[in-house]
């Protein structure tokens, strides 16, 4: 088991890809990331919600996720879903966990069940 970290941001259908992710899946934790009002989403299994600003600029984005990540991981690899958000979000999200320093699998849900890629 992994602990899973979701970026929730924008991109059509991308918060059901998320949804399903959480659900099927057997994660010691999931951490989701996003602004303010990604926090009305409701998966199916416990969440700890982390706020960031991503108007902010990218290096300082980066700085602002590492400090929140840091005290919420336990283990040396995380599960990542980045279906959501643009390349700015996705590229402070995988440099703050490679700094922390985690490992990351890309996980995605497809029609046979959870898949890492």
């Amino acid at each position: 088991m992994m602990e899973l970290v979701a970026l929730l941001s924008t991109g059509k259908g991308s918060w059901a890809q998320i949804s399903g992710l959480i659900k099927q899946g057997s994660w010691e934790k999931v951490i989701l990331v996003g602004e303010q009002y990604a926090e009305k989403f409701k998966g199916d299994k416990p969440s700890e919600f982390i706020f960031v600003d991503f108007n902010q600029p990218i290096i300082n984005l980066k700085e602002d996720l590492m400090s929140k990540l840091r005290d919420k991981l336990q283990g040396t690899e995380v599960a990542l879903s980045i279906a959501s958000g643009s390349g700015k979000e996705h590229m402070a999200l995988i440099a703050a966990l490679l700094c922390l320093p985690v490992g990351i699998r890309f996980m995605v849900l497809t029609k046979e069940g959870v898949k890492e890629l």
